[in-house]
Formats: C-alpha cells, sequence, structure tokens
C-alpha cells in the first residue's frame, strides 16, 4: 500500500519527457521512447546513453578524494589515449590501402597479361578475382561481424547523439571493417573505403577507452579509466575524425567532419583533442607513404590514398563562368537527391523482404552483384571505339597506356599501338586512378561526351544497386566519381561554348564531384575542405564553396541527407539539429502526457523493485520523498543500470524500512561500477537471483539518485525542451507544474567565481536581492553533509 500510494503521488507531481520519433511503429523499450528496431545481428534493440554527469552521493564522494594531480593524470591519459587513436587509426587505414592497391594492381596486371592472348580468358579471371574477394567480405560481414555492414556513419551518428546500438562499436566490428573492407573495395564494387575508416576510427577509440575486448582476452585493466558515457564519447569523436583524416590525408577535413556531420555536443577541449588526433593520423600516413615509396610495398605507394593534385590545372576563371558552375550546383543537389531516395527504396525492399530470406542470399546478392559490375566494368569497354593518342603531348603525358597502370589513355581493344580507349580510362581501372584521370589538366578532349554519359549513367545505376548489400561500403568515392563525370561533360561544353583556351575539364570535374557530394550528404564546412585538401588547390576554393550552397539548397527542397535517410530507414531515432516545425505549436505537457511515469519512494523493499524492473523497460525513475509537512517532494531520479547494481551486489540490503545516514554508512560502491560496458546491454534482471530473504529486505535510494536532474515547467515551448534535450546530451528531462515561488536568480555574475571561491571583480548592472544570502549558503556548503538534510529537514 505505500509503495501504491507513492506511485500515485508521484505520477501528479512531475512527468518525464519521453522523446519521440514521428511515423514509426516499432515499440518503445527505454524510458525515452527508443525504437525498438532489430538489427542485422546487432543483437538487440537500440538504447540511450547517460551523457549527463550522475552527481549522486557516491559521485560526490569520489571527487571529494580527488585532488589537482589526479586531475592533471586524468587529463594526460587522454590526451596519450587521442595519440594512441591517431595512430592506431593511422595504421589501420594503411593497412586497408596497402591491400586494397596491391589486389588490384594484381588483379589488373594478371589480366592485362592474359588479354595479350584472349580477351574471354582475361575477362574469367577478372570476374572470379572480383567474385572471391566480394565473397570473402560477403562472408566475413554475415558470419563474423554483421553490424560491420554499410558505411557505419549513421550508427556513429546514432551514438554521439546519445543512443546505444548494441554490436557497433565491438572488436569484431572492427575485425569485420578493415577485412570486409578489403574485400569490397579490391573486388571492384561501385563503394569507397571512406565511410568504413571512420567506423574503424571509431571502434578504435571505443576499444582503447575500455581497455581492448574482454570477449577475445585482448583486455587490460591499466586503461580502463574512462567508464562514463561521457568519457568514451570523447574518444569515439576523436576516433571519427581520425578515420576522415586517414581517408583523404585531410586532417583539418576531418576536424570539420566531426565538427559538421556527425557529433551533437561539442567543446574546445574536445577539438584541441580532436585536431591532436587528426594531426599523428597525418603524421603516421605521410610516414608510410614515404617509406613505401623505394617500392617495398609493391604497387602501393605512387597512388594508394586519395589525394588528386589539381595545382597544375586551371589558375583563373572568369565572371561568366559562374553560371555553368551554378548549373553544376543544381545537377549535383538534384541527382544526390534522387541517388538518396533511390538507395531508400532500395535499402528498405532489401531490408523487408530480400534479407530476412537469411545469410546465404546476402552471400548470394552480393555474388551477384560483383558478376554483373566486372561485366559491365571489362565488357563495355570492348564496345568502344578507341581514339587516336594526340599528336602533340604538351602535357608530357604518355599516350598510350596498360589498363590497371596509373595514367591516362588506357590501350585496351585497340587495334593499334598508337590508340586509347577513353571509357576504359575510367572504367576498367581503380577508382582513385579513374579520378585521377578526370580531375586531370592539360588532357582536352581525352573522353567523349558519349564515354562520360554511358559511365555515368552505368555507374551511378551500380552504385545505387551497391550501396546496402553486406559488405562494408562507403560513399565518398563512389559520389566523387559521379560527380566527376557529369562536371567533366559541362566542362566540354563550356570549352567549346567560350572558346577559351585556358579553361580546362578537370576543373569542372572537381566542381561536379563537390557538386554530388552536397547534394547527397547536405554538408558544406567540412566537404569544402576536404575537396581543398586532398586537390591541393586554394584557389578553387570560392568556387567549391559555390557549388556546395547550390547544391545543398536543391538537394534540401527534396528530402534529407543520406546518413539521416540511412539512420531513419535503421530506426536510429537521431535528433536533428532543428526540431520540427509543427513543435512550435506544442508545449512540454502535451509532449508526455499520454505517458505513465513510475516513481519510487526514498525507502523500497527490494521486492517492489525486482517486481517493477520485470514489469516495465524504463530506464529511469523518479523518486519521492514527504516532508516532515508531509509534503510530497521529488528528490530526484535513479537510473535502472543502477538499481540492477544494487541489487546484484546485496550489500546495501537493510531491514529497517526508515531512511540511513549516508556518514554512519558509507558508500561501499565506487562511482565506475554503476557504469554500463560499452555496446552491450550490461546487467538484466533475469540475471539477478534473489532469495525470499533478500526480497523482504529494503533499500534506501538517497545515496545513488541523481538530485539535480534537469527539469523545465510544464508549459515550456517545446521547441525550447528539445533543444536543451539534446544540446545538453540529456536522457531524461523532467516535467512539472509551475513553481509556487523563487528561491534565487542566476545571473552572469554569480557564474564567475575565482579558485578561491570569492566573485571576480566584473561588475555587471542587474542584481538580485538573494545573492548575498546565496554567498553565504555557499560557504557553509561541505561535500561531507548528508545529501538530503536540505531537502528533508
Amino acid at each position: 500500500m505505500m509503495l501504491s500510494n507513492h506511485l500515485q503521488n508521484g505520477i501528479e507531481s512531475d512527468n518525464l519527457l519521453w522523446s519521440r520519433v514521428p511515423d514509426s511503429d516499432d515499440t518503445s523499450t527505454d524510458g525515452v521512447g527508443l525504437l525498438s528496431s532489430p538489427r542485422d545481428g546487432g543483437g538487440g534493440a537500440v538504447d540511450s546513453l547517460d551523457y549527463e554527469v550522475i552527481e549522486n552521493y557516491a559521485y560526490r564522494e569520489e571527487q571529494a578524494h580527488r585532488g589537482k594531480l589526479y586531475v592533471g593524470y586524468y587529463v594526460a591519459v587522454k590526451w596519450f589515449f587521442s595519440l594512441l587513436i591517431g595512430i592506431g587509426t593511422g595504421l589501420a587505414a594503411v593497412f586497408i590501402n596497402l591491400s586494397v592497391e596491391n589486389f588490384a594492381g594484381w588483379k589488373f596486371a594478371l589480366t592485362f597479361a592474359i588479354i595479350q592472348k584472349s580477351y574471354f580468358a582475361g575477362f574469367i579471371v577478372y570476374l572470379v578475382i572480383n567474385l572471391v574477394l566480394v565473397f570473402s567480405s560477403a562472408y566475413i560481414i554475415t558470419q563474423f561481424a554483421p553490424a560491420a555492414a554499410g558505411s557505419g556513419i549513421p550508427e556513429i551518428k546514432g551514438y554521439l547523439n546519445g543512443i546505444d546500438i548494441p554490436g557497433t562499436l565491438l572488436f569484431r566490428t572492427l575485425i569485420g571493417k578493415i577485412f570486409g573492407s578489403i574485400g569490397s573495395v579490391g573486388g571492384g564494387l561501385a563503394l569507397g573505403k571512406e565511410g568504413p575508416l571512420v567506423h574503424t576510427g571509431a571502434c578504435i577509440a571505443s576499444l582503447l577507452g575500455q581497455g581492448g575486448s574482454t570477449k577475445y582476452h585482448l583486455n587490460s585493466r591499466w586503461p580502463q579509466l574512462f567508464k562514463s558515457d561521457r568519457d568514451r564519447r570523447d574518444l569515439v569523436t576523436c576516433g571519427c575524425a581520425a578515420g576522415v583524416a586517414a581517408a583523404f590525408r585531410a586532417p583539418v577535413g576531418g576536424v570539420l567532419f566531426a565538427l559538421e556531420e556527425v557529433t551533437s555536443w561539442w567543446r574546445s577541449q574536445l577539438m584541441w583533442r580532436v585536431f591532436f588526433t587528426s594531426a599523428i593520423v597525418a603524421v603516421v600516413v605521410r610516414t608510410a607513404m614515404g617509406w613505401c615509396k623505394s617500392g617495398i610495398c609493391g604497387h602501393f605507394g605512387g597512388g594508394g590514398f586519395i589525394i588528386w593534385d589539381v595545382s597544375d590545372g586551371q589558375d583563373d576563371y572568369y565572371f561568366k563562368e559562374l553560371l555553368p558552375m551554378a548549373v553544376i550546383g543544381v545537377i549535383g543537389g538534384l541527382l544526390g537527391a534522387l541517388f538518396n531516395q533511390l538507395t531508400y527504396y532500395m535499402t528498405s525492399w532489401r531490408r523487408n523482404y530480400l534479407h530476412k530470406k537469411g545469410n546465404r542470399v546476402k552471400i548470394y546478392e552480393a555474388c551477384i552483384i560483383s558478376c554483373l559490375t566486372s561485366a559491365i566494368s571489362f565488357g563495355l569497354p570492348l564496345l568502344r571505339k578507341c581514339s587516336p593518342c594526340p599528336e602533340t603531348a604538351d602535357s608530357g603525358i604518355e599516350c598510350p597506356r596498360p589498363p590497371g597502370m596509373y595514367g591516362n589513355y588506357v590501350n585496351f581493344y585497340c587495334k593499334t599501338d598508337n590508340e586509347y580507349n577513353d571509357l576504359a580510362t575510367i572504367f576498367f581501372n581503380t577508382q582513385d586512378d579513374a579520378i585521377r584521370n578526370l580531375f586531370s589538366a592539360k588532357t582536352m578532349r581525352e573522353f567523349s561526351a558519349q564515354s562520360l554519359l554511358t559511365f555515368l549513367a552505368m555507374f551511378y545505376s551500380l552504385a545505387v544497386v551497391t550501396f546496402g548489400t553486406a559488405v562494408p561500403a562507403g560513399q565518398f568515392v563512389p559520389g566523387i566519381m559521379i560527380g566527376s563525370t557529369y562536371g567533366r561533360l559541362v566542362g566540354m561544353f563550356v570549352v567549346r561554348f567560350y572558346k577559351k583556351l585556358n579553361i580546362e575539364e578537370g576543373t569542372y570535374a572537381l566542381l561536379g564531384a563537390a557538386s554530388f557530394l552536397g547534394g547527397s550528404m547536405r554538408m558544406t564546412v567540412s566537404l569544402c575542405v576536404i575537396m581543398v585538401e586532398i586537390t591541393n588547390n586554394l584557389k578553387l576554393l570560392p568556387l567549391i564553396m559555390l557549388v556546395l550552397l547550390v547544391s545543398k539548397a536543391v538537394g534540401d527542397a527534396f528530402n534529407e541527407g543520406l546518413y539521416e535517410v540511412q539512420a531513419r530507414l535503421k530506426g536510429i531515432p537521431l535528433l536533428e539539429s532543428r526540431p520540427k516545425y509543427h513543435m512550435r505549436q506544442m508545449i512540454a505537457k502535451e509532449a508526455c502526457q499520454s505517458q505513465k511515469v513510475i516513481s519510487l519512494p526514498r525507502v523500497i523493499r527490494v521486492a517492489d523493485v525486482a517486481s517493477i524492473l520485470r514489469s516495465n523497460k524504463h530506464n529511469g525513475f523518479p523518486v519521492i520523498d514527504h516532508t516532515r509537512s508531509g509534503e510530497t517532494l521529488v528528490i530526484g531520479i535513479v537510473l535502472r543500470s543502477h538499481l540492477l547494481v544494487l541489487l546484484q551486489s546485496k550489500v546495501d540490503f537493510q531491514h529497517s524500512p526508515l531512511p540511513c545516514d549516508p556518514i554512519a554508512r558509507p558508500i561501499r560502491h565506487r562511482f565506475s561500477e554503476f557504469a554500463k560496458p560499452v555496446s552491450s546491454k550490461g546487467l538484466c534482471i533475469e540475471d539477478i537471483h534473489l532469495t525470499s530473504d533478500d526480497l523482504e529486505m529494503y533499500i534506501d535510494l538517497a545515496p545513488f539518485l541523481n538530485p539535480s536532474p534537469y527539469v523545465v515547467p510544464e508549459d515550456m515551448s517545446l521547441t525550447k525542451v528539445y533543444n536543451l534535450f539534446r544540446q545538453l546530451g540529456l536522457r531524461h528531462l523532467f516535467v512539472v507544474p509551475r513553481p509556487s515561488r523563487v528561491i534565487g536568480l542566476i545571473t552572469r555574475k554569480d557564474l564567475l567565481i575565482e579558485e578561491n571561491g570569492e566573485s571576480s571583480a566584473v561588475e555587471l548592472q542587474q542584481s538580485t536581492s538573494v545573492r548575498g544570502r546565496y554567498s553565504e549558503t555557499a560557504t557553509r556548503t561541505d561535500a561531507a553533509r548528508p545529501l538530503l538534510d536540505d531537502l528533508l529537514g
């Protein structure tokens, strides 16, 4: 009866804000209404992360015993981990690129040697090699690491947004991502390795933060300093930036990518560490590239990491060129939005029909797409007539060259040695070298409009079909290839229309690449810097900015960005940067009035705790008590994970139903014991065995609850509630009735406090009548005082 009375009183006094995702048929499994979305091998539903600091008594006791020496050690370890993340991600990127380049080099070298005698035999060898590589990738993903499929960026974006998806940051996911990327990219599929590298960096950061993998006995206790989700979030952010920096050799672009695209929360201290991590990645990658220049790395060295130097291209532009450049932006926005919509339909069909038939069907699908890609990339150039090499070679580029080799003018199925196949130059080649050929300067009329249109239509279709298969797949490089193709087409038209000799088709190819990425991914600042860093041409910065702004504006008129679309399809409930328009007409009470809040009394019977945890899936429970006058008082919130730890340890059980004194009964738990293992379910109520004697005992929740949760009035605008919830990275937010009185008013001056406890000398005009009383109260605050004296006294 006492429990039921407490529950009824608590329901009327407070409500929890439940964040919802509209247009979803999934059921809620979390106290904040997260989607229950079955993952392909993820092994369960998504869950929220506790980015808020739980300032319970255990936390305050732990902080009170930590001096400046520990704080310095803590900061130093963070910087050391940033160094390790940079080194680890850089080495992983070197290994992936080294493997991909050598597999591709051996494949093209063997194929070219065979086609000297028989083109049919060469095609069979080419197809079989690609098929084996793609099969190995699909087999690794389906049988070993299902969470490694796709780019991984929507999952990492969800993690940094406050969503924990099981399996995303595990050791097996890291291994599957690395070796799966080698097979899928080396197998010639229309996808890239840049998105998977972002996921790889995030996995490395997470594994370092938790001290390795316990399941595979690759763990150490020393690094296990970062137990909270808040600290892990910072490490994963560093890993994301490191992945982009390793993929593009663009350290500044990596920092901006983490800031613009994946994070929901940022601060200056984190910016420094992210920048440091990206710089370390650049050093590691460049060191490896220099080491491989001697030829000891096989085919890797000259190309490898995608960086296309166009500094010798067009050095100036005319005002009348801005119109065709804006047209490129419009085309990029239209094709990018269409790409997002088509991939959404394809991925939705796969998840709802094809992939439900089992892992074997996923492998069959990847192999069929591999055969189709090999047939198109090998067969279409055979249907194209060769063109004679240019008579004058002002650019100094050799013509022709054998297929699969670095350079332009590839000789493929040509009758004479003085001819080249322009379609084979971009189709029967690695993606990095094909982009380098499209970006190349001083190669006027190397590609015909017919060949570019053919390549654009076929590769665009292949990219749509391939995206969503059970292999690691990035969309950066395929997007660059698609954009650079139609960009070069526009460049050919501009050259013929304006008849200016100093206009380079390769410049328009670069702008086309930027426009398609902007129209599909909807990035601006980070993508602009990445494009400048990988092309080594700062003069084109204003033009890249122009096409990005145009393409993003056009794409936003049709649908969301690629990662947002994929996150919605996968059931990842992202809180976007802007609230929905209809939220302006709503208040906080309207968002949560249909939800039933389960409150707990301060001292509760163990049997009641176990019953509540079994009967619902809420992750946060308001804790209420009564003052001596009988008034109901909300004293804080206790998390489900904390209750499970208390039930499992049993050391805090008591026979008396009366509150305990925290001083007379010190805390027996370290704050880190309440942390949930990364990417894992943690404790479950079904795993805890309680005897009949245990069920009759009591727990005083006061030392373990968070006494200072964030609270909003019931009539606050839902847009303000949304911004507060997202920007602070909250998991729960109390909605309460209008307070009856104000005990103080915090102004800027009250927050300008020096280390000695005195207020800053900065004077503001505004003052409050309670400031003096506040100062006196602050001086009397003592960490050893019982937590709830002021509330219940």
